[in-house]
C-alpha cells in the first residue's frame, strides 16, 4: 500500500513537471515568435523609410556622396538613357542574360520571368544582358507585370522595346536604347539575385539603385545609411546656394561661403 502511494505520488510530480515544462516552451516559443514577427515589422518600416529618403535626394549628390566617402565612382554612364523620365529609388533585384543563339529552348528564359513575379514592392529589375546593345532585354509585358508588383523601376543594361506602352503606364525604365528585337532564342537565363554588372558598375541583389533625370547610381546595402546622411547634407548646401548665387551675382563667394560645388 506504501509503496503504491509513493509510486503514485512520484508520477504526480513528474506530471506536474511536465506539464509545467510544456507550458514554458510553449510560452517562450509564442513570445520568441511575437518578437519575430515585431522585428520583421520593424525592418520592413526602415526599408520603406530608407527608400522613401532616398528618393528626395539627388542622384548626384548620391554620387558625390559615393565618390568622397569611399573614392569608387558608383554611378552608370551616359549609355544608360532614361526611356520613361522619372525619378526611382529601390532594391536591386538583378538578372543575368547570357547569350545562346539559335537555342530553340521554351524554358530558357523561365528563370527571368520567374524572378519577376517574385520580386516586392520597391524592387529595382537590374539586368544585365550580355553583348545587348541591339536586343531588349524587356518590354511591355515584363513592364506591366513590375509595376502590377509594386517595381520601382528598371535598369537594363541592354535594350529596351515597348516603349510606348511603357510610357503609357508609366513605368521608369533606364536603358542603353529602344530596339524592336526579342532575347527568345538568342538568349538564356543565367542567374537571379546574384551580383551582376551593369554599365561597368557592379549591382548585388538588395543594394539600392537611384535614379533621376541626371542618370543612375548604386549605394551598397550596408553603406545606405552613411551615404544617405551625406548625400542630404550636400542636397541642403546645394540648395541653399541657389538664391544666394542669385543674391550676390557670384558662384564664388557661394562656394567660399557652403562649400559645394
Amino acid at each position: 500500500m506504501t509503496k503504491f502511494h509513493f509510486s503514485r505520488h512520484r508520477f504526480t510530480k513528474r506530471f506536474l513537471y511536465a506539464v509545467l515544462l510544456v507550458t514554458a516552451i510553449v510560452g517562450a516559443t509564442s513570445w520568441m515568435l511575437k518578437a519575430q514577427d515585431v522585428g520583421n515589422a520593424s525592418s520592413a518600416n526602415h526599408d520603406r523609410s530608407l527608400i522613401e529618403a532616398f528618393k528626395r535626394v539627388e542622384v548626384a549628390s548620391v554620387s558625390d556622396a559615393m565618390e568622397q566617402l569611399f573614392g569608387k565612382k558608383m554611378y552608370m554612364t551616359h549609355h544608360l538613357q532614361p526611356i520613361f523620365g522619372s525619378k526611382f529609388a529601390g532594391f536591386a533585384l538583378t538578372v543575368r542574360l547570357k547569350k545562346d543563339e539559335g537555342n530553340n529552348d521554351p524554358t530558357a528564359l523561365n528563370g527571368m520571368l520567374a524572378a519577376i513575379d517574385s520580386g516586392a514592392a520597391n524592387s529595382v529589375y537590374v539586368m544585365s544582358v550580355e553583348d545587348g546593345a541591339d536586343i531588349a532585354g524587356m518590354g511591355g509585358l515584363m513592364g506591366t507585370a513590375m509595376a502590377a508588383r509594386g517595381f520601382s523601376g528598371a535598369v537594363i543594361d541592354g535594350g529596351v522595346r515597348d516603349v510606348g506602352y511603357l510610357r503609357k503606364i508609366g513605368f521608369p525604365v533606364f536603358a542603353i536604347g529602344i530596339v524592336p528585337s526579342t532575347s527568345v532564342n538568342h538568349y538564356r537565363f543565367a542567374g537571379a539575385q546574384i551580383p551582376v554588372v551593369c554599365d561597368g558598375v557592379t549591382v548585388n541583389a538588395g543594394d539600392i539603385v537611384v535614379a533621376d533625370a541626371d542618370g543612375v547610381a548604386v549605394v551598397p546595402r550596408a553603406k545606405a545609411q552613411e551615404v544617405l546622411t551625406l548625400a542630404q547634407q550636400m542636397d541642403f548646401k546645394e540648395h541653399s546656394m541657389y538664391p544666394y548665387i542669385e543674391k550676390m551675382k557670384s558662384i564664388e563667394e557661394a562656394v567660399k561661403k557652403f562649400g559645394r560645388l
